[in-house]
């Protein structure tokens, strides 16, 4: 019994994540002026980190062991292969929507990404940056970026939520999103060369994983599928213990009761 009871509640947090996601706003202006700490703990505008160019937009947090580091590893090793010109062609911002997270984990974060690429690329032209005034939740809810904060016994901080990469316009269109962890050179090329014409275009479907925070140390991935398949797990389950209540009745009224003659 108490192995189906582990199963029914790991079912149930995993269909949780059904409200959360990405809810995309297309063709909607972000808020050019929310400000951040970069990675030299200044202050500075959205507006100021996009310098006037299309912008690959990530939100994550950067304790992350989930997705985020899949996310953002790929994300240097598909710019290492992308072969147009950062800081002239365009911009990447990593937002931390953790805002208890520190400047020096950005920096940290931001040195050993770029220390992974293959190629030599303008440092300038990737931030990393801690929201304050909870810009990053501001920014996250003008992109349609959902999350949710969960805290576990020992006290220890993690977030459920999605990974997508949002482009953005020069002018802080959104132009297009790019779900899941993985993205192909060719299709950001294209996506930033819509950007700068400020075109919008439709989503590619694509499964997108999610992340649920158990311990610091280990997160779990789930996606689409695994989530349709919690819901037939959660239906027989439920079935099996509505089966074991009518059984257990029966027996109990089919019972003969012993009388003294």
């Amino acid at each position: 019994m108490k192995k189906f009871m582990v199963i029914l509640l790991l079912c149930m947090h995993i269909v949780y994540a059904e409200e959360l996601g990405v809810e995309e706003k297309l063709g909607t202006t972000v808020p050019l002026d929310l400000t951040f700490l970069n990675e030299d703990s200044k202050s500075v505008t959205l507006k100021e980190l996009m310098d006037g160019k299309p912008t690959l937009l990530t939100l994550n947090y950067f304790r992350c062991a989930g997705i985020c580091t899949p996310q953002l590893n790929d994300m240097a090793a598909m710019l290492s292969r992308l072969h147009i010109a950062e800081n002239t062609d365009y911009k990447v911002v990593t937002v931390d929507f953790a805002e208890d997270e520190s400047v020096e984990l950005a920096q940290a974060k931001k040195k050993n990404l770029l220390k992974s690429m293959t190629r030599s690329f303008v440092s300038d032209a990737w931030h990393f940056v801690i929201g304050e005034n909870n810009s990053s939740g501001k920014l996250a809810e003008a992109v349609g970026f959902e999350y949710k904060k969960v805290v576990s016994k020992n006290g220890d901080v993690g977030y459920i939520h999605g990974a997508t990469l949002v482009v953005l316009s020069p002018t802080g269109k959104i132009v297009r999103y790019l779900n899941g962890i993985e993205q192909l050179p060719a299709d950001v090329k294209m996506a930033i060369e819509e950007a700068k014409r400020e075109e919008v275009s439709p989503t590619i479907a694509k499964d997108s994983p999610y992340c649920f925070t158990k311990t610091p140390d280990g997160d779990i991935l789930v996606g689409k599928i695994e989530k349709a398949w919690a819901v037939f797990m959660l239906s027989v389950i439920f079935g099996f213990f509505i089966y074991l209540i009518k059984t257990s009745k029966r027996k109990t009224n089919n019972t003969p009761t012993n009388r003294e003659e």
